[in-house]
């Protein structure tokens, strides 16, 4: 197992290319989550993400042997980025396997940094195995996103940031995708502070990890299903494994709608953006029992097309209850439009959509169906709605 100087020396090495991520204290997740809670925001790194670390701290330690073979990885994004730049940076030629749905801003972003990508597979686990095939093929050098030691040292510098701000941190709340962040975060902080607890967060739809405690057993998932691309991991590192059944105290799941919530409150309340997997860890935040402690949320990466931030807003709206699609049964008479609306607009909810359906098959010949989308001001303000339609009389359904 790594050990302190590790982490020590690698930090002197990352510092030549990583920006400074300041801890960021969140009154609005703080509130919400009964505990004192920090950000530390790598989605704001060179490459928008933390993956940057693991992957220059692994290419400078090669000998030049190994870095003239040119290099390898496999990458559903932000590991790609990190081993371009990195590669880059030190004058090393590099190709990138990436899985065929990967998001474009990662792909050209990953081309921007000067490295070769294939696109292969569905998922990370795909792209992986043909990197493999095509480093024998071609005697390139591989370079692990997350099953490395000298990945895991780079990674871990993230701790050392930590604790110099915040040494009397409680909790850190760390996303897990093949474990080498969490493994490298963790096994630092406890090197420094062995009563530091480490909690990672994975997933519902990709907890490789959970499932690997329980089987005490590196395990190989059927299939994965997130909208936490980076995370989408069918099986955790073998080497990582360890370093989580060592240095990790706890791992928790979120559902892909704890990521929606937790991406527009970060929007909302910081101004930051975020993708899926790097959000992991302030989702987290509501599965953890802690109360009243000192907590950081690493948020691991930021890179993410506008395409999808539209969806997760407009997702994020719906979990959170600030949107509110209802529908009511109507006599198909004139004026009920107007009367639902009075009704609407005396409760202080703006209509943003509505769809007028005649043709649906009633009890009575004579209703017709109006489906209505508000601007609310959260669930309370829905309960409220609902109850007033009731109250009068309507027959009136939640749609979302």
């Amino acid at each position: 197992m790594l050990e302190l100087q590790d982490f020590q020396a690698a930090k002197k090495r990352v510092d030549e290319v990583i920006e400074e991520t300041k801890l960021i204290h969140s009154e609005a997740f703080s509130l919400e989550s009964g505990n004192d809670v920090y950000i530390k925001p790598e989605n704001l790194q060179k490459t928008g993400a933390f993956k940057l670390r693991g992957a220059y701290n692994k290419i400078v330690k090669l000998d030049d042997q190994a870095k003239q073979k040119g290099l390898i990885a496999s990458s559903a994004g932000n590991h790609a980025q990190g081993v371009a730049y990195a590669a880059k940076k030190l004058g090393v030629q590099s190709t990138i396997v990436m899985p065929s749905h990967t998001p474009l801003i990662k792909i050209e972003a990953t081309k921007s940094h000067g490295a070769n990508v294939v696109l292969h597979g569905e998922v990370y686990d795909d792209a992986a195995k043909h990197a493999v095939f095509l480093q024998e093929e071609y005697g390139y050098t591989y370079v692990h996103p997350f099953d490395d030691e000298d990945v895991i040292e780079g990674q871990g510098t993230i701790s050392l940031e930590i604790l110099e701000e915040l040494p009397d941190v409680d909790v850190i709340l760390v996303p897990i995708g093949g474990g080498g962040l969490i493994s490298g975060i963790a096994c630092a902080a406890k090197n420094i502070n062995p009563n530091i607890k480490i909690i990672g967060v994975e997933p519902e739809g990709a907890a490789s990890a959970a499932a690997a405690i329980a089987e005490d057993q590196v395990v190989l998932l059927e299939e994965v299903n997130t909208i936490a691309d980076g995370t989408a991991v069918r099986q955790i590192g073998a080497s990582t494994f360890e370093y989580i059944k060592q240095y990790v105290d706890e791992v928790v799941t979120v559902s892909d709608y704890d990521l929606m919530d937790a991406f527009l409150m970060l929007v909302e309340k910081h101004k930051l953006v975020a993708e899926g997997s790097g959000i992991l860890s302030l989702a987290g935040l509501k599965k953890i029992e802690e109360r009243n402690k000192k907590v950081v949320s690493v948020i691991s990466g930021g890179n993410i097309d506008v395409m999808t931030i539209s969806s997760m807003i407009n997702k994020g709206l719906i979990a959170r209850g600030r949107i509110f699609t209802f529908s009511i049964q109507l006599p198909d008479k004139p004026g009920q439009l107007q009367l639902v609306s009075q009704i609407l607009a005396k409760l202080s909810a703006n209509v943003i959509g509505v769809d007028h359906n005649q043709f649906k098959n009633f009890a009575r010949f004579s209703e017709v169906e109006l489906r209505v989308t508000v601007e609310t001001n959260g669930n309370a303000h829905i309960d409220a709605i609902l109850q007033e339609f009731i109250d009068l009389g309507y027959k009136i359904e939640r749609i979302n």
